[in-house]
């Protein structure tokens, strides 16, 4: 058998060795683009989280993301999944697809941050009148994305492939009836014409440190399944309890039942799981027991499996409590949401690594525990390899307990940050481009 030489093995087995293959002149070019891009990505961020808008709702914001790209001449498709805007950018050398994402809703969420770009929109959301806010830093991930555009349009003869620009609505979930989101975006086929090979995407952290970039191979965030249950009962008299069916103490039963799903049948040395009611309603005064009561909550899990494992324990427990209580239980599950797991391709991690750690610095690029929050970017990685990360917004001066959570009114964003992250997508683009430009891989 023929020995194989040094330099086959290390490219056969340390693929990534290399930090980057992008030239000096590209990379100080990508770092004075991104200076100077800097102030209007801010500019735009506070634009949008002054003007926010709900999923499948996002009018103006679309309009002016796609203004933004056509400005560029970028190829621009507006309407996808609703309200996304894609735009493409043809390199002036011939080489693969590679696809960033970007988020564009926001949530019902009233501000109490006393910043001056501060939302004061309201509107109707499932019949009720309601905040709106970006409380999650969506507004952000527009921005940057934006930013990346321009950064990447200055240099495109040097691109070595093809950049889809995906803006996507509705990843806190469509309005009730409705599709939308990363599924629908996929459904109606943004990972095609042309085909991308790998997908990149970022999330602002309020509770990580501003500068730093958090990341972690394979499962990073959780599967998220919505589920309603319907106890349906018999109505009496509240002083004739015994003359019912009680939906509401059948109803308390099922949720101390469900509280044992995972701290009783769940391996949670394996993987954390989350099983929580986030609303009950059931009657209309109080000496009436009701004919029924509904609730609604939300399942986490961290592997497919388990997930399963939990949708198949809610339905037996509800069923059976309330078949003993003389009622009936309807379990519906998933009920509007049914995000996979947030998968990080443990290849493309390894890849694309040293160039996180040069763009931050390798001492701010740091592992990070799963979460059992959710992201229906989840469902790109599901087709194309994929790579999610966090970037820190958190002031340096505020303590990470202090820190005001996701989705909350308080939920605020230190904005020097965001160059950060534009160059992080910026430099993730381009050499993952250029390392198979280096291999000989020129795709289409």
């Amino acid at each position: 058998m023929r020995m194989l030489s040094v330099g086959l093995l290390l490219c056969l087995f340390h693929p990534t060795s290399s930090a980057s293959t992008l030239s000096p002149a590209d990379a100080v070019a990508i770092d004075t683009a991104v200076e100077a891009i800097t102030p209007k990505v801010i500019e735009w961020r506070r634009h949008f989280h002054q003007n926010p808008e709900l999923g499948n709702r996002e009018f103006k914001t679309a309009a002016k993301i796609a203004e933004h790209l056509k400005g560029l001449g970028l190829e621009v498709t507006t309407g996808v999944a609703h309200t996304g805007v894609v735009g493409l950018l043809r390199g002036g050398k011939p080489g693969p697809v590679v696809a960033l994402r970007a988020d564009i809703d926001a949530l019902p969420v009233t501000e109490r941050t006393d910043v001056p770009f501060a939302s004061k929109v309201r509107t109707t959301y499932n019949g009720q009148e309601v905040g709106v806010m970006h409380a999650c830093g969506h507004d952000t991930h527009t921005a940057i994305l934006m930013g990346v555009a321009k950064v990447l349009t200055d240099m495109k003869e040097r691109i070595p492939g093809t950049v889809k620009f995906i803006f996507q609505p509705a990843e806190e979930g469509p309005p009730e009836g409705e599709e939308g989101g990363a599924e629908l975006m996929v459904r109606e086929g943004v990972l095609n014409n042309p085909d991308v090979e790998a997908i990149f995407g970022l999330h602002i952290s309020a509770g990580q440190e501003v500068g730093t970039i958090g990341y972690r191979k394979g499962g990073l965030l959780a599967s998220a399944d919505d589920y309603r249950i319907t106890v349906k009962g018999k109505q009496a008299h509240g002083s004739r309890p015994w003359s019912s069916v009680d939906p509401i103490v059948t109803g308390a039963q099922i949720i101390n039942a469900l509280q044992t799903i995972v701290s009783r049948e769940i391996p949670l040395t394996q993987n954390a799981a989350v099983v929580t009611v986030g609303s009950i309603h059931g009657g209309v005064r109080s000496n009436i027991i009701p004919e029924e009561l509904t609730m609604v909550g939300t399942v986490r899990a961290l592997s497919p499996d388990m997930r399963l494992k939990i949708h198949e324990a809610i339905k037996r427990k509800a069923t059976l409590i309330a078949q003993s209580n003389g009622a009936e239980a309807i379990v519906e599950i998933p009920l509007t949401t049914a995000y996979p797991v947030t998968y990080n391709d443990h290849q493309l991690v390894d890849e694309m690594l040293p160039t996180l750690q040069q763009v931050a610095g390798a001492a701010n690029v740091q592992i990070m525990d799963a979460l059992t929050g959710a992201e229906d970017f989840s469902f790109y990685a599901q087709k194309v390899p994929g790579f999610f990360f966090f970037l820190g917004g958190r002031p340096k001066d505020v303590p990470e307990e202090e820190a005001a959570g996701h989705h909350t009114p308080d939920f605020y964003i230190d904005e020097s940050g965001l160059g950060l992250g534009v160059r992080a997508l910026s430099r993730l683009a381009l050499d993952y481009l250029q390392h198979r430009a280096d291999r000989g891989t020129t795709g289409e």
